[in-house]
């Protein structure tokens, strides 16, 4: 079996972003908001946006926290894989990200079930205790906090929650022991954590798609 190239990993993921996703008005418009606007391209990709929603729906998960919001792609998934009484609470630091992520999300009419809170995760999150817990969280923001973000949704969660982290993998770079990178090195602390922390049971994968060579991780609260 031939390695996989960049032409290659590409091709297929627009063939099963075709086949299995295929096109959302108010998803492809909430791209190009968030692109005209110049906020970074480091949405998830659909292939990605659908698996956090199939998990969300297989999961029966009513309550989802989602730390890094950005325009609201991934929100707007989220959202829509909530019962009625479903809620999101999604965490986002820039002002002008959060205004432009509550206009997609009111086009794309999951608005009313999402609660944006504004600020860094590390200030926010410890807002959130003492309320209802979370069934599944999705960590997405900076890296270098990575650690910080899983312990609170440990703590803000419940046994049984699912935990997921975005950009696992870094282009293969979680693998050099060497980086000074300080992005890279939060996530290997915030993998680390899961693989050492009692409170989670956890894998990881690699992925290749349209926003090129990263992975997921996927842990259980405990």
């Amino acid at each position: 079996m031939a390695d996989p190239t960049p032409d290659t990993w590409r091709r297929v993921d627009a063939y099963l972003t075709e086949l299995l996703v295929g096109h959302d008005p108010a998803l492809d418009q909430a791209v190009e908001d968030q692109n005209q606007a110049g906020l970074p391209a480091i949405e998830v990709a659909p292939v990605n946006g659908k698996l956090l929603h199939l998990v969300a729906r297989m999961s029966g998960a009513r309550r989802v926290l989602e730390i890094g919001t950005l325009g609201a792609y991934s929100t707007i998934w989220l959202a829509r894989a909530l019962p009625e009484d479903g809620r999101v609470v999604t965490i986002e630091a820039e002002p002008r990200n959060a205004d432009i992520a509550r206009a997609n999300l009111d086009r794309a009419g999951v608005g009313d079930r999402v609660d944006i809170l504004l600020g860094r995760g590390a200030d926010v999150l410890p807002t959130l205790e003492g309320g209802e817990s979370f069934d599944l969280v999705f960590i997405d923001a900076d890296k270098e906090s990575n650690t910080i973000y899983l312990d609170w949704a440990a703590r803000l969660g419940h046994p049984g929650t699912i935990v997921m982290v975005d950009n696992a993998v870094r282009g293969g770079e979680v693998a050099n022991p060497a980086t000074e990178n300080p992005q890279i090195i939060g996530v290997q602390r915030g993998l680390e954590m899961l693989g050492r922390d009692p409170r989670f049971d956890a894998t990881a994968l690699q992925t290749l798609d349209a926003k090129g060579y990263d992975g997921i991780a996927l842990a259980l609260v405990v």
